[in-house]
């Protein structure tokens, strides 16, 4: 009689680590369809704030890059007006002169400082060619950013709205979901978080429909679904190995009370 008892709480406790790790998985499944609701918005909203930041750093930078372009403009023009002041200064001194070698000399000064002045002025059409190109990218780019701050402004909006409505359900359905783990131990927990994380669809747990896995959809072998439903082990799907449990291991009103 002893044993017989012994062996009815083995079997209640296993039934008990199945129904615990099946009302973890219909909490979070319920979790992912918030999610799944949401839709590719939080990707969307983060590309696009991506690609603003991406916006306004090569406008600064173009910015600045075309400050710096008037800077040497303005210290190439004043260059000129020295190489000019220098010109007037040689053709006075030229006028003074005593013998041909000086008025040799002077005369290559002059020569030397026009080159100056004609370096200045190509370095200064070099420039503002440079500073045409970028005000035509900062034009675009100014345009760009104004639509993608747009795009940016109605996605936030939809997805805040999505989120006001859903986020209140999402985290007492998080704590439900963590509360319940606790009550299972570490090893199968482990077990559920890497089976789970391992799924494309989130299922770690799933019942047995219509003589098959509720994950993979592979057929299970008559004797191997009725140590399913004995509940005396846990039992993984040979195709998929996602944790298997009875169809009716959980009753309607048992699986409509934990969702609600």
């Amino acid at each position: 009689m002893a044993k017989a008892t012994i062996k009815e709480k083995v079997e209640a406790s296993t039934e008990e680590k199945l129904k615990g790790l099946y009302t973890v998985q219909l909490i979070d499944s319920k979790i992912d369809r918030i999610k799944i609701i949401r839709g590719e918005l939080p990707l969307e909203v983060q590309d696009l704030e991506d690609v603003v930041a991406g916006l306004e750093t090569r406008l600064a930078n173009y910015t600045e890059e075309t400050a710096e372009l008037e800077k040497q403009i303005n210290e190439k023009k004043n260059a000129a007006k020295e190489h000019q002041a220098n010109i007037k200064k040689y053709e006075t001194q030229q006028g003074k002169v005593r013998n041909n070698r000086e008025y040799d000399a002077i005369t290559k000064e002059i020569e030397f400082q026009n080159l100056e002045i004609q370096l200045c002025d190509k370095r200064i059409k070099e420039f503002k060619a440079q500073i045409a190109a970028k005000k035509e990218f900062l034009d675009n780019a100014e345009t760009d950013l104004n639509d993608k701050k747009k795009d940016l402004k109605v996605k936030r909006e939809e997805l805040d709205e999505i989120i006001a409505e859903t986020q209140k359900e999402e985290e007492e359905l998080k704590k439900r979901s963590k509360d319940n783990l606790k009550g299972i131990e570490a090893r199968l927990q482990n077990a559920y978080t890497r089976i789970r994380s391992n799924s494309h669809n989130g299922l770690a747990v799933v019942p047995v429909e219509r003589d098959a896995c509720g994950g993979c959809f592979n057929k299970i072998p008559p004797q191997r679904q009725l140590d399913i439903r004995m509940h005396k082990k846990i039992l993984v799907c040979e195709h998929c190995g996602r944790i298997l449990v009875a169809g009716d291991i959980l009753t309607d009103e048992e699986q409509a009370k934990i969702l609600n």
